[in-house]
């Protein structure tokens, strides 16, 4: 008699449990590491700074979750490890924790939790402290930078120094400190860094000078191809009108570079072409504005390289119209 032919079968496959068997469609269900080293901070009447160190994963960190007494108050990408909370109540206790989230959507427990009280207010303080010094500081490899600046001055003290990057707060620092690092960057870019000052009536200093740095590139990553000396100068030239006067140097790319995209608070608002060959030194164009007083803007641009693609954008200058 012929027997049937027996073919070995796993467990595995019989019972259709590929996730416990560890194959590629293995479910992930371990939780983040709970993230440490919480600080909480009060940068005014109004508002905390909260910052952690990174938590780990044995797939991948997916975001962080910060909670007020219970209630989240905030949803943050991975790369971050640090954020202001505002709304809050004056001279008002609370308590903060944090936790980390993966890409399966696993929860660590949360931090321990960490208290703070606000600044007391000061309705009669409407004054805002004094400009910050310039700042200085470097490039630490292709993701990160060290600030540091000279300390402003108030009737009433500075309670707290913020750090905007392309006009957005990135950063709080007490008012105590004159210094600062900036993780999470992009490798190969050119980051605009300024300062601002704050007092415990949340009236802030005029920026600092800007401070231009340029994270390292990534390996086998080709030359930095954005615009260099990138100035604007805003000036009036009637009632309601300003003109800015924009100079800057085009990448050197070994021919003449004769087309540039402006960029106006991050829109694409003109392209700069010269028909010709562009003239020599650095390249020249003036902008007509006609807005309120007290108008911010904030301005960019890009090159056409030889091969046809845009280069990277050069750093970011910030006018304001004037009264």
């Amino acid at each position: 008699m012929q027997r049937p032919l027996l073919f070995p079968v796993s467990t595995c496959a019989t019972a259709l449990l590929l996730t416990a068997c560890g194959g590629a469609g293995a479910a992930d269900t371990r939780s983040p590491s709970v993230p440490r080293g919480i600080t909480v901070q009060a940068s005014s009447a109004t508002s905390v700074h909260v910052m952690w160190e990174h938590a780990t994963d044995d797939g991948r960190v997916g975001g962080y979750e910060v909670f007020r007494a219970g209630r989240k108050v905030k949803s943050l990408p991975a790369a971050t490890h640090m954020t202001d909370i505002d709304g809050l109540a004056p001279a008002t206790s609370y308590t903060f924790t944090v936790r980390a989230l993966d890409t399966a959507g696993n929860a660590s427990a949360h931090s321990a939790p960490v208290p703070v009280r606000t600044l007391a207010p000061d309705a009669q303080d409407r004054r805002p402290p004094g400009r910050p010094g310039a700042p200085t500081g470097r490039a630490e490899g292709s993701r990160a930078v060290t600030l540091s600046w000279g300390a402003s001055t108030d009737d009433r003290g500075v309670t707290a120094y913020d750090v905007y990057q392309a006009d957005s707060r990135i950063h709080s620092v007490p008012g105590t400190a004159t210094s600062a690092r900036v993780t999470g960057l992009r490798p190969g870019t050119v980051y605009t860094f300024t300062i601002r000052a704050r007092d415990a009536a949340d009236n802030s200093s005029p920026d600092s000078a800007p401070l231009d740095l340029t994270t390292a590139r990534a390996p086998g990553a080709g030359p930095h191809t954005a615009p260099t000396g990138f100035t604007a100068v805003i000036r009036r030239t009637g009632p309601s009108a300003h003109t800015v006067e924009l100079t800057w140097t085009p990448p050197p790319t070994g021919t003449p570079v004769r087309e540039h995209q402006l960029y106006l608070d991050g829109r694409l608002a003109t392209t700069i072409v010269w028909g010709a060959e562009p003239p020599p030194g650095p390249a020249k164009y003036t902008l007509s504005l006609t807005d309120p007083p007290g108008t911010r803007h904030s301005l960019k641009l890009r090159a056409r390289l030889p091969d046809g693609n845009w280069g990277d954008f050069s750093a970011q200058r910030t006018v304001v119209v004037g009264d």
